[in-house]
């Protein structure tokens, strides 16, 4: 499948939320953030219904979209891309370089160190 657009991430991170929705529904939550026309969001949905981002529930006059991948496998995918392409490979570059372009907080450094206690412990 190929990789979501940024406008087709938002409205992925939409269905992922709210679950399945009408372009209305959509449209709504966007236009909370930007102006958008109601027929670029309908574009956009549909678009991605053809690249297999989501599916259209046809039975009821209100077309119904959801989203076809899980937001966890979207996110490994595009990770996992995103190392691959920018860090050669390297996850831990990726983290060293995140963590020191942004401020981060006591509690996401607690996180961390779990999430790294956990992988050690699984070994």
């Amino acid at each position: 499948m190929a990789k979501p657009t940024k406008s087709e991430l938002k409205i992925l991170q939409i269905l992922w939320d709210k679950g399945p929705c009408s372009v209305r529904d959509v449209h709504e939550k966007i236009s909370e953030a930007k102006d958008a026309g109601y027929t670029t969001t309908l574009k956009l949905m549909q678009i991605m219904a053809e690249k297999g981002h989501a599916v259209r529930d046809t039975s009821s006059r209100t077309h119904i979209y959801s989203a076809s991948v899980s937001e966890n496998d979207a996110k490994t995918d595009l990770v996992s891309s995103f190392i691959s392409s920018t860090f050669k490979g390297s996850a831990k570059s990726l983290v060293l370089q995140a963590l020191g372009n942004n401020e981060t907080s006591q509690e996401d450094l607690d996180e961390i160190k779990k999430l790294i206690s956990s992988i050690e412990n699984s070994k």
